[in-house]
């Protein structure tokens, strides 16, 4: 919702105006291009400073301490003890059917994020395929990689299910060793070429467009017909017998 700043009436009686249709049809026009050109459902958006300020740490927040090791072993031997082999593959294969689609950010060091939608049945690869064609540097060396602890994805021909990127995931992307002269630009950006960058923002606009609402048709609905109470008829006084006498 926009608010109409030229207006000097009081707050609670300003009108709010909903985006104009027009500029949602040209966001989802941008869109479902973008999906032709790259293959993907794809959008971008800008993360808070605090939401990637995980990058900013020192190489060593992301060492697997011994500590997590032991956890993450104790947590396997607990698993294996409580269910038995072929009850925990009937398990995993129950969770890939129900699960159709898997929706990857990659979150890039100038605070932006691409978001993509893949099928769980996809590998790793198709998600560097795609950062091939959307990368504003396409010719130099990069990679990605998961946090905490800071982990390089090497193996590209593993599916997003063995992967652990299945609902969803978070990996980030970096420039691996460039020239001395293309450090400075690989460091600073821009990371995404100018054309998906104009992505920015449009999904917002797709979902804030509201329908235009229709009146309903008013409904008349009968009186129901008013209840008669049936009166009594009036009961006639006893006729005294003649021979009776007072």
């Amino acid at each position: 919702m926009i608010v109409d700043a030229s207006s000097h009436t009081p707050l609670k009686r300003r009108k709010f105006r909903s985006i104009d249709p027009m500029e949602a049809e040209e966001a989802q026009a941008k869109l479902t291009a973008a999906k032709e050109k790259f293959g993907k459902e794809i959008r971008v958006f800008e993360t808070t400073s605090a939401s990637s300020s995980s990058q900013k740490e020192t190489e060593d927040f992301y060492e697997f301490t011994a500590e997590d090791y032991y956890r993450v072993l104790n947590a396997k031997k607990e698993d294996k003890t409580l269910k038995t082999r072929k009850l925990r593959e009937a398990e995993k294969a129950a969770r890939r059917s129900r699960i159709t689609k898997t929706v990857i950010r990659v979150r890039f060091p100038d605070n932006h994020t691409l978001e993509a939608t893949f099928n769980p049945s996809e590998t790793v690869q198709s998600l560097v395929d795609l950062l091939v064609k959307v990368v504003a540097r396409p010719e130099l060396p990069f990679y990605i990689y998961t946090t905490p602890p800071k982990k390089q994805m090497k193996d590209t021909a593993q599916d997003f299910h063995t992967a652990g990127f299945v609902p969803g995931a978070i990996v980030y992307f970096s420039y691996g060793t460039p020239k001395a002269d293309d450090a400075a630009d690989a460091v600073s950006g821009p990371f995404l070429q100018e054309e998906v960058m104009s992505l920015k923002g449009l999904e917002l606009i797709k979902k804030h467009v509201e329908p235009p609402v229709q009146s309903a048709p008013e409904t008349t609905t009968e009186a129901p017909p008013p209840v008669v109470q049936e009166k009594k008829p009036e009961g006639k006084k006893p006729a005294k017998p003649k021979w009776l006498k007072m």
